[in-house]
């Protein structure tokens, strides 16, 4: 069983700083890419930044420039670093682990709780 716990969430004024991370715990599997989303009142889940095993970037135009992925391979962890922070980008943030299983390997993505993101004065 995987379980994806995400963390860092909370209530901050335009401008401010955010840390989240997303932690994956478990057996028997290896993780490969590792995505955040989030997901605002009224709207789609939608992609806001992704990173392969071997580290590889990408983040949506929306907030290119101020947030940042990254991960601990030792931790199973991804952290998102959000800067800049503006009332839009309000939401409940997710995190999404592709895994792979160890024995006779198979695909797997689990999601976390989520995370809420308030910006706001």
């Amino acid at each position: 069983q995987v379980q994806v716990v995400e963390s860092g969430g909370g209530l901050v004024q335009p401008g401010g700083s955010l840390r989240l991370s997303c932690a994956a715990s478990g057996s028997g599997f290896s993780i490969n890419n590792m995505h955040w989303y989030r997901q605002a009142q009224g709207k789609e889940r939608q992609l806001v930044a992704s990173i392969t095993r071997s580290g590889g970037t990408n983040v949506v135009d929306s907030v290119k420039g101020r947030f940042t992925i990254s991960r601990d391979n030792a931790k199973n962890t991804t952290y998102l670093q959000m800067n800049g922070l503006l009332r839009e980008d309000t939401a409940v943030y997710y995190c999404l682990v592709e895994i792979v299983t160890t024995i006779k390997p198979r695909w797997f993505a689990y999601w976390g709780q989520g995370t809420q993101v308030t910006v706001s004065s």
